[in-house]
């Protein structure tokens, strides 16, 4: 399983405990700053192997030593009937998850080293939320103002290699998305203070309504970046380079689709006002 160990080294209630109880047990247990890292445990909680190093035979390494170490233990089912809301939250109801990926499609220096080419081919995800208001003037036919923000500032950037700096309202410099017939068209241009990292993007979308409710949202942007942020500079594009995103309904069939939207880690309200 994939988690951010971000929210579980702080929650007070039954999940954090039980994580907190794996990772103290490594040598990754600073839990004021971070117990990042591949945690191989048995269901009681006992630790069976640890690394924070990506490499494919350290990982498999760590696996079979914790594999031959196994020791079957009585384990009950974790359950965690009073989630800790300061970091677990789930969409707003009667709104609209969407998931969003990033690529990269081209800029990249090619490279023979393996690590570095898994980060130029991966794929950023995120997902964004869409609150009840916003969901209704969808299906009238508008592009709520307040959506076009929120995709500007939490959503138009590389996110492929790790997590980006969001951008401050101010450097939202252009966002325009006009919904008309179920087309949605529009351009954006996004830019930090200093013009060292920024965006510009044209949109090209559709939205499908039924019984007053939206049921697609299917939305591709596509333009030049430059520059990097955040945890994404690993072997980042030297120059500028070509960022492709697209935003798709979520299924609700895939455990993911509950994880919060990046933009909200730091401030719920301030992600969805």
């Amino acid at each position: 399983m994939a988690i951010d160990q971000w929210y579980q080294r702080r929650q007070k209630d039954a999940e954090g405990e039980f994580y907190r109880k794996i990772a103290g047990q490594s040598p990754q247990n600073n839990f004021n700053q971070t117990t990042q890292g591949l945690f191989v445990a048995a269901a009681d909680g006992t630790l069976l192997g640890f690394t924070n190093n990506r490499s494919p035979e350290r990982v498999k390494e760590v696996l079979r030593k914790a594999l031959a170490d196994f020791r079957p233990a009585e384990a009950g089912i974790l359950s965690n009937p009073k989630p800790d809301s300061n970091y677990v939250a789930r969409p707003p109801e009667g709104g609209i998850v969407v998931n969003v990926t990033a690529k990269v499609l081209k800029g990249y220096t090619a490279s023979g080293d393996a690590e570095i080419c898994a980060f130029q081919n991966s794929l950023g995800r995120d997902v964004l939320w869409i609150r009840k208001d916003e969901h209704s003037q969808l299906a009238r036919g508008e592009f709520p103002e307040t959506l076009k923000a929120r995709i500007g500032r939490f959503n138009l950037m590389d996110f492929t290699r790790g997590e980006p700096a969001f951008w401050d309202p101010a450097e939202v410099r252009k966002i325009e998305l006009t919904l008309k017939d179920g087309v949605i068209t529009g351009t954006a241009h996004v830019e930090g203070k200093l013009g060292d990292r920024g965006y510009k993007a044209d949109f090209r979308g559709a939205v499908e309504c039924r019984d007053g409710k939206v049921t697609r949202f299917d939305l591709v942007a596509r333009g030049p970046a430059w520059g990097h942020s955040g945890c994404t500079g690993v072997a980042a594009p030297k120059d500028q380079f070509t960022l492709a995103l697209a935003w798709r309904i979520a299924s609700g069939l895939d455990e993911a689709d509950k994880v919060m939207p990046q933009g909200a880690k730091a401030w719920l309200p301030d992600y969805l006002k």
